[in-house]
């Protein structure tokens, strides 16, 4: 593999993250905010790992003798596309010959993050964990042998619904590994998560500039498929959910509501809801 392809530093670790292969846990929580992974170090029980470069914050510890990392991916499906594929590359790759390694690792990824509802009974301060994550991003597009893992009809019905136009990267829809979702969330909200490229003009909101359609929110809310509806937009899961299934990894977001996009609500002091979905997630994860 050439050094252009798999970029390593002086120390020998993945360019971005700044990490080694023994630096991370099979557990991975991803976080948006770097300063979030202090808040959940803080309830670990032992940290062995603290590495900070650019918006990628990492510790690695153990909670209840089991091992975590916890990472910051900033802001993005194009920051998800840098950890997971150097957090895959960390476990599954031989940094030092480009080659990969004959046993494939797997890795469980759970980001925990916040998220704007876009159903009028979704509080601020509740829960909700994505059972599909569709992309408006247009990553996935990207990547070679992707077509197994999206759901075409979801992603379909979606984009005749919102009358999709040609000039923006069409919609694909993945799925939540199914048993995080029900070891994990099974007494949480479930809905599909829309996870918009942008927090402006992608996820609807008017400031100067005019979104593409003035009534995508309340088109995407009245949007059912099989039963299901559309809870939340964020900005990270299609990404997680994506790549997780092309490289063998399992994924879940839970997020915590802190905006309601019908009613207008917004929790202005919403970390309190985050440590306690932490401490729910260490819990499930750890037993």
């Amino acid at each position: 593999m050439k050094k252009s392809e798999l970029i390593t530093n002086a120390d020998g670790s993945i360019f971005h993250l700044h990490l080694l292969p023994d630096e991370i846990a099979d557990r991975v929580i991803i976080v948006g905010d770097p300063g979030r992974v202090e808040t959940i170090a803080q309830m670990l029980d032992t940290v062995r790992i603290r590495k900070s470069n650019r918006e990628f914050s990492t510790v690695t510890g153990s909670y209840r003798e089991t091992d975590f990392t916890v990472i910051s991916s900033g802001i993005g499906t194009d920051n998800i596309d840098i950890v997971v594929n150097e957090l895959d590359a960390l476990a599954n790759i031989d940094l030092n010959t480009g080659i990969p390694k004959e046993e494939p690792r797997s890795l469980t990824f759970v980001r925990l993050g916040t998220a704007g509802g876009l159903q009028s009974d979704l509080a601020p301060g509740s829960f909700i964990a994505t059972a599909r994550a569709v992309g408006f991003d247009g990553l996935l597009h990207f990547y070679e042998g992707y077509e197994w893992c999206i759901d075409h009809m979801l992603a379909d019905a979606l984009a005749d619904h919102l009358e999709w136009p040609d000039s923006l990267a069409y919609p694909y829809a993945v799925d939540a590994d199914t048993f995080l979702l029900e070891s994990i969330a099974a007494e949480i909200t479930k809905g599909i998560t829309i996870s918009a490229p942008g927090f402006y003009g992608p996820q609807g909101r008017h400031l100067r500039l005019e979104p593409f359609d003035s009534e995508i929110n309340e088109k995407i809310a009245s949007f059912r498929f099989r039963g299901e509806r559309i809870t939340n937009y964020e900005m990270e899961s299609s990404a997680i959910y994506g790549l997780g299934k092309l490289l063998n990894h399992k994924a879940l977001t839970i997020c915590v509501v802190i905006a309601n996009r019908v009613t207008g609500e917004f929790l202005t002091d919403y970390k309190p809801a985050v440590k306690s979905l932490s401490g729910k997630v260490l819990d499930a994860l750890s037993s």
